[in-house]
């Protein structure tokens, strides 16, 4: 069975069959092959969707869609800029500070490039720099939008290892931060090394005007965040409540979001939420399927057999991980190996919420990394050019997020220090 799964599914994404379409056939043949009772397809693919953390998918992914339509996206890029667009490189480095704050409601990376991009990519273009380099600093600022929480796989993975999503949530401030801030360290120093930006400071409005324009898109990641930690509400929660404070602000404060504008936004969110909840329903089905075939205890043993020291282990799964993620889809890898890898690394001895930093982390490169990279195709879009433009400015984010990848994963403290003080044992 498992053998008949996995070169169905190798096969499908040779010929580029869409990841959920491959997961799920490869499983139907998969229970054929085995003889068991189809009806347990349509029982297992429901289990996987049938688990109350999942609804905030869908509030998040509807949140970050009201507030690119509300104004809250161009509110908070004036806001960056006034506090980093004054240097020399500042607009670059505002689009990665935007992406962090925008982050911290969106959830989603895509939803963050096109929020963010559509405002900052003609704005840096208009300012001297590269097409080309524009859309690749936006695809790679608006992958905090899955490191930054609330983050949509970090809830699948929660799910998936069955760990606590709080934890997962206040876990990934630390690499967040860091990446955020090896980001705008590199491109103040490359914009300094190749002159441009001279000028990013023009048009920029003072700290204050910007903070009190900005300052009911600002108080949403507090109301959201602080929610979530003060035990008012649970991350499911806090995403209703999300949608909620983005229609308001949209429609009653910024009155940007006209009541015609509602349903193109409602079908926006409801065709993104879909995608994600086939695949993760078709994941479902395929993760029950190798687990009752007893690949992962073999995976784990084999595992620990070969990378004997936790050290070796974490590198040869980044290694692992960082392939993949080309190839597969965020949410369906973090699904399918999840549950696989996560009992492997608590036998090293590594903490489950680490070690998920470390796949999300992982796994969102494969958003800025050809030729399935998601957060690529968007910025392309934003900037009306073709992937292979794109792909010269974006060795050196990758570099960069590497670096960072390394040091999440082998200083566990930039991820538990926040953790093990808010959740304390």
């Amino acid at each position: 069975m498992t053998s008949v799964m996995i070169s169905t599914m190798v096969l499908c994404f040779a010929l580029t069959v869409s990841v959920a379409v491959s997961i799920g056939l490869a499983s139907v043949l998969g229970i054929q092959a085995s003889n068991a009772n189809m009806l347990l397809s349509v029982k297992e693919m429901f289990n996987a969707i049938n688990k109350f953390p999942l609804a905030a998918i869908p509030f998040f992914i509807l949140a970050g869609n009201l507030m690119e339509t509300g104004g809250i996206s161009r509110r908070l890029v004036e806001f960056a800029k006034s506090l980093v667009g004054g240097v020399q490189g500042g607009l670059p480095m505002t689009c990665v500070l935007t992406c962090m704050i925008f982050a911290a409601v969106s959830g989603s990376s895509v939803a963050t490039t096109f929020a963010i991009g559509a405002i900052l990519i003609p704005a840096l273009i208009k300012h001297g720099y590269p097409t080309s380099y524009a859309a690749a600093l936006q695809a790679t600022s608006a992958e905090l939008g899955v490191i930054i929480p609330p983050s949509i796989p970090m809830i699948l993975y929660g799910v998936s290892a069955e760990v606590s999503i709080g934890e997962l949530f206040i876990a990934g401030f630390g690499p967040g931060i860091l990446i955020s801030l090896a980001l705008m360290a590199f491109v103040w120093v490359y914009c300094k090394w190749k002159g441009w930006g001279k000028n990013d400071g023009d048009g920029r409005l003072r700290v204050w005007p910007a903070t009190k324009q900005a300052s009911w898109a600002l108080l949403m990641p507090v109301i959201i965040l602080g929610g979530i930690y003060g035990g008012i509400f649970t991350p499911t929660e806090a995403s209703a409540v999300a949608v909620f404070y983005a229609l308001v602000v949209g429609m009653v404060i910024y009155r940007e979001i006209k009541p015609a504008q509602l349903y193109a936004v409602l079908k926006k969110s409801v065709v993104s939420s879909s995608v994600i909840m086939f695949i993760i329903a078709n994941a479902g089905l395929f993760a029950f399927l190798i687990t009752r075939a007893g690949v992962p205890d073999a995976i784990g043993h084999w595992l620990q057999e070969v990378l004997k020291t936790p050290a070796y282990f974490l590198l040869g799964v980044n290694a692992a991980l960082f392939i993949i993620g080309m190839f597969i889809e965020t949410s369906a890898a973090i699904i399918v190996l999840a549950p696989i890898l996560a009992p492997v690394a608590m036998h090293f001895g590594i903490d489950p919420v680490h070690f998920g930093l470390v796949m999300v982390v992982n796994l969102a490169l494969g958003m800025i990394t050809p030729p399935f990279g998601v957060n690529l195709f968007a910025a392309c879009t934003v900037a009306r050019i073709s992937l292979d433009q794109i792909v010269r400015h974006l060795i050196p984010f990758v570099l960069v997020i590497l670096g960072c990848l390394m040091v999440i994963t082998y200083v566990p403290e930039i991820s538990l220090a926040l953790r093990d003080l808010v959740y304390a044992k």
